[in-house]
């Protein structure tokens, strides 16, 4: 399966040991991770204004990013209207990457999950998912 992390579910697995942390071993071991040139640059700006995050660090994750399938910035963001304006381009990089399922923790991109042109779920539900519970 060809699955899309969103930057809070990176962001969460790098920076914490739980859930998020699980679901990128699962993806990395079982699947085919699919990462964002938009969510890379996000991530880069998070770790180091947000979290502080020195960066040497930051470059090795990057790096560790880029060793999976990346998927280049679209040329368009995705015409779904959507509440953030940047969730457009994760929706359209989810979808020029052919990913099965997008998963992630905003609140806006499961809002519309029902309407979205492929599975979006949070990790827990793609845990749950691939864990084969009901």
């Amino acid at each position: 399966m060809r699955v899309f992390l969103d930057t809070n579910v990176l962001v969460s697995a790098f920076a914490t040991r739980g859930l998020c942390a699980d679901v990128l071993r699962l993806v990395l071991a079982e699947h085919t991770c699919l990462v964002g040139e938009v969510v890379i640059k996000e991530i880069e700006r998070v770790l180091a204004r947000r979290l502080r995050v020195k960066p040497a660090a930051i470059a090795e994750l990057i790096a560790f990013l880029r060793e999976q399938e990346v998927v280049p910035r679209p040329k368009h963001p995705h015409p779904m209207r959507l509440r953030d304006e940047s969730d457009r381009w994760i929706l359209a990089s989810a979808l020029a990457g052919r990913a099965d399922v997008l998963v992630t923790g905003d609140r806006d991109l499961l809002d519309v999950a029902g309407e979205a042109p492929l599975p979006v779920v949070d990790p827990r539900g793609f845990w749950m998912l691939q864990r084969g519970a009901p």
